[in-house]
């Protein structure tokens, strides 16, 4: 059976094997296609996508031929059957004929979404296996050889944002699972990969003071207030305070 893989390089895996494409461009048409899979492309979104502003004059009919090649690759690969086409065109556009569950953005989604479900549900073991397993698919960032035009630019934004709310869904089960002392490593990263993020900080310090590190819980505040107020002008939201009122409150009750 045939994948197609989108979180991270541009893939298409048969019984196991992954192939890549080595035109850009095909690349693109493939991602724009299967991102949409089951729904028509208009041809002046593929022209836009590739070209920007500024298309060829010509531009339909080099479309045209990077499709044919698209054909070819699949052909090659035996992604579909003699006398069908992987890439169907119609009056508007294309379509490619490919299930949503073969394309890895959609697995993601799914996986995700069962996930939070599961965690609303109070089962956050299971949430947190079906999360991991979701995270586990990105092999980089989406769409990673690809230069994305005006179209896929939006699609890489929104699935780079999914990825990490999906992994703050993920640390939120460890959390529920009473893991606060293995996430400390992991949230010390988050928080020098994310500096402004005050979702990942926050739970950093209460992972701290949760593990009885109420001083290094302290200084996480601290750290945390320091970088809002000299790069952004800004303090810490409401709910941090309100944790770092809760922190000094648990230091004075042990006095």
């Amino acid at each position: 059976m045939a994948s197609f893989r989108f979180l991270g390089p541009v893939e298409i895996v048969v019984d196991g094997r992954a192939h890549t494409l080595r035109q850009h461009k095909l690349r693109q048409i493939l991602a724009v296609l299967a991102l949409r899979a089951g729904q028509i492309v208009d041809t002046d979104l593929l022209i836009q996508e590739l070209w920007a502003e500024q298309p060829a004059k010509n531009a339909r009919t080099i479309l045209h031929t990077y499709v044919y090649q698209l054909r070819k690759h699949a052909e090659r690969y035996g992604l579909c059957r003699q006398g069908e086409e992987l890439v169907q065109t119609r009056t508007a556009g294309y379509l490619l004929r490919a299930d949503r569950a073969a394309i890895d953005v959609f697995r993601f989604d799914d996986l995700v979404r069962r996930g939070r479900l599961l965690l609303q549900a109070g089962d956050a073991g299971q949430a947190a296996v079906l999360l991991r397993e979701a995270l586990d698919m990105w092999s980089g960032r989406a769409l990673a050889d690809v230069v994305p035009g005006p179209v896929l630019n939006g699609h890489v934004v929104a699935l780079e944002e999914q990825r990490l709310c999906a992994l703050q869904t993920r640390i939120e089960a460890d959390m529920e699972l009473g893991a606060h002392r293995e996430l400390i490593p992991e949230l010390r990263l988050l928080v020098g990969q994310h500096p402004y993020n005050e979702w990942f900080h926050g739970m950093l310090i209460s992972a701290l003071g949760r593990a009885d590190r109420r001083n290094e819980a302290l200084d996480a505040y601290r750290n945390l207030r320091r970088i809002l107020d000299e790069e952004l002008g800004l303090a810490p939201s409401p709910a941090i305070q309100e944790l770092h009122r809760e922190l000094l409150s648990a230091g004075m009750a042990h006095r």
